[in-house]
């Protein structure tokens, strides 16, 4: 009797692909867009994302001639990486933007007064993509009411769970 050898399980499309999010963002910043954008990186820095160090709770992007960079994030070198390269874990990275979406950022950032600012990092097919989001800064009001919504929440489903 002749039998079909198996075919190979496809991988789920969201199975460990998110390298960081910015929770820091969502707190400070009410996020109007987001967008994709590439990352221009070297080698050593691929390695440091894949083991998953990095950090960016202080990052921002700057639109300068026509261009994105992202500013302020960390990300520090494996032990690993070559004795004769030095390498900068805070260097300005290049993101990679349509001109359009460069355009539409830059317009939104000058006269409407947003910020841009990367929301996570994460791989699609094998490639580091950032999400950038067009943000407004919250009032201290504001993250007064999320964070005791939060808290109500929490207490809510604590009360609930005894009622059970």
């Amino acid at each position: 009797m002749f039998t079909y050898p198996m075919a190979k399980k496809k991988k789920k499309p969201n199975s460990g692909n998110t390298i960081a999010v910015n929770k820091r963002a969502r707190f400070e910043y009410q996020i109007e867009e987001r967008m994709e954008a590439g990352l221009a990186l070297e080698g050593w820095e691929v390695k440091s994302l894949r083991a998953g160090q990095i950090q960016f709770g202080d990052s921002y992007v700057l639109l300068k001639d026509n261009e994105a960079w992202l500013f302020g994030t960390l990300i520090p070198p494996l032990p690993t990486v070559s004795t004769h390269f030095i390498p900068d874990p805070t260097r300005t990275r290049k993101l990679l933007l349509h001109r359009g979406e460069i355009n539409k950022l830059t317009s939104a950032v000058e006269r409407q007064g947003y910020t841009v600012i990367p929301t996570a990092m994460y791989w699609s097919k094998g490639r580091v993509k950032v999400e950038v989001g067009m943000a407004k800064g919250k009032k201290q009001h504001d993250k007064r009411k999320v964070s005791k919504d939060r808290d109500w929440k929490i207490q809510q489903g604590r009360i609930m769970k005894g009622r059970r």
